[in-house]
Order: structure tokens, then sequence, then C-alpha cells
């Protein structure tokens, strides 16, 4: 069997990007997907694509009916509901918080926090009568560490690893397990447009970035939802999975080679 043959899960932002490649992935190995996402072109001609196994849903994460009514789409339509993952997302406020309104405030925490609340709700509602699920939510490096993002961002998405904490607390006596994931920078539309949608030039910035030498694409990521969304990760709940090359560990790549790396060397022997 294949890892998601008789799953059903509901993706939000599924349409491009990182849910784009979670969509494909769960497909590939045997699932069924609803992809629950505004942009309804892009949704529809990647439900065409891969067939009946898909549905697209037009769903403005922000509105509960909306995200209620995804996930009755997919119980109606693909099966009961095996998998959900919050991953809808935009960068929102930027800029000094000293100069941010409160509108662009309200207006990023509706889709990367409220969104992500509502997808654990109501997600969980549907999976308790069947006494299993997996429910994965989109944290952000910025999630784990001050610096990487936007003030408001940086708030969502430490929030979301504060609600997987909690939400699995409770959910797991429900057989319910909870996960978010930390990506670190990856190249997707939402990058490439803090580029001038120059795909090529956010690529080598990424890469350039990265302690390992090379970019994160939104197969990375997708690798690690699809990992918490099946029974490989069934002991695994209240988890946040950061996916970033090392970027967090703090360490300095640059520490290991020429005369720093002699430095830590001759230092550590002067200990032992």
């Amino acid at each position: 069997m294949a890892r998601f043959d008789d799953a059903c899960v509901v993706v939000t932002g599924g349409a491009s990007g990182i849910g784009e490649a979670t969509v494909r992935g769960v497909v590939a190995e045997g699932g069924r997907v609803v992809i629950a996402d505004l942009q309804e072109e892009r949704g529809q001609a990647l439900a065409a694509e891969l067939g009946d196994a898909v549905r697209f849903h037009h769903t403005d994460v922000t509105n509960e009916d909306a995200i209620v009514s995804a996930i009755a789409l997919a119980e109606s339509e693909l099966g009961k509901l095996t998998g959900m993952v919050n991953n809808a997302g935009i960068v929102g406020a930027v800029g000094s918080i000293m100069d941010t309104p409160v509108e662009a405030y309200d207006h990023t925490m509706a889709i990367l926090a409220r969104a992500v609340f509502l997808g654990i709700k109501h997600a969980a509602r549907a999976m308790r009568p069947h006494g299993k699920g997996a429910i994965v939510s989109m944290s952000s490096t910025a999630g784990v560490m001050g610096g990487l993002g936007p003030h408001v961002y940086t708030m969502a998405k430490h929030g979301v690893v504060g609600i997987t904490k909690s939400a699995a607390s409770e959910l797991s006596g429900l057989g319910i397990r909870v996960n978010a994931i930390a990506p670190g920078g990856t190249v997707t539309a939402m990058t490439a447009a803090l580029a001038d949608n120059d795909t090529a030039a956010i690529t080598q910035s990424i890469a350039e970035a990265s302690p390992l030498g090379f970019a994160c694409m939104p197969e990375d990521i997708a690798n690690a939802i699809l990992f918490a969304l099946s029974d490989d990760s069934r002991y695994m709940t209240g988890h946040t999975l950061v996916i970033d090359a090392g970027e967090t560990t703090g360490g300095s790549p640059a520490a290991f080679h020429g005369e720093q790396a002699e430095i830590l060397l001759h230092a550590g022997q002067r200990r032992s």
C-alpha cells in the first residue's frame, strides 16, 4: 500500500507553492485532496490535471464558514477526513513596529493565526468520530526565533507553535495528532515577490544564505508535511519540525573552516 491509500486531506493554500507540492505528493501516494484556496484559476487547473482524486474549493481562510465548507466537501465526496494542512499564508504587514497600522496587523493575524485555529478546530471535529487524524500547520523559522521575519508574521508564526502544542495536548486522547512545520527560506511565489518576482534571483539568494549551500524548494517542505501527515510519524505530536538547513542552530559554517577552525581545534585540545 502507498502511504496515503484511503487518506482524505484538506490543504489550504493548496493551489501553489508548498501547498501545491503537498497536494501532488498526497495524490502520488494514493490519497485524495481538497484544494482550499482563493486562487480559482490555478486551483481548478491543478484539480483538473490530477483528476478524480482532487476537488477545488474556493476558500477564504479568514472565513470560518468557508473552512467548514471545504471540510464538508472533502467528507461528502472523497471520504472521511484523515488529514488537514493549514498552509495558506502571506508575508503581511511589514516595516517598523512603530509604524505598522492596526488594520495590517489584523489582516495578517487573520490569515496566519486565526485561520490555523479554525483549521484545527474544524478538522478535529470531523476527525473525532473516526478516532484518528493528523493536522499539520505551517509555522516558520520566524516562529522559533526573532529577527527572521516581519514583526506580525513572527508573532503569528510563534502562535502556530503554541496552538500546536496546546491542541496536541487536548486532542491526543482522541487519536488526533497535531504538528507544525517551520521552513526556512523557500523558493515560492511568495518569496519571489520579495525580489520583484525574479525566481532565479530569490533561488540564488536563498542558496547563498543556506548552510548547506543550495536553495530549499517547495518539495523539500512538502516531504516534511507528508511525513507528519502519514503513519510514519504516528508517535509524534505537539512537535514543530524545523526544515532550514541548520540556519537556526546558531552555528556559523565559517567557524569550521580555515583559521577559525584551527582556533576551535586547539581550544578543544586544551580542554580535553
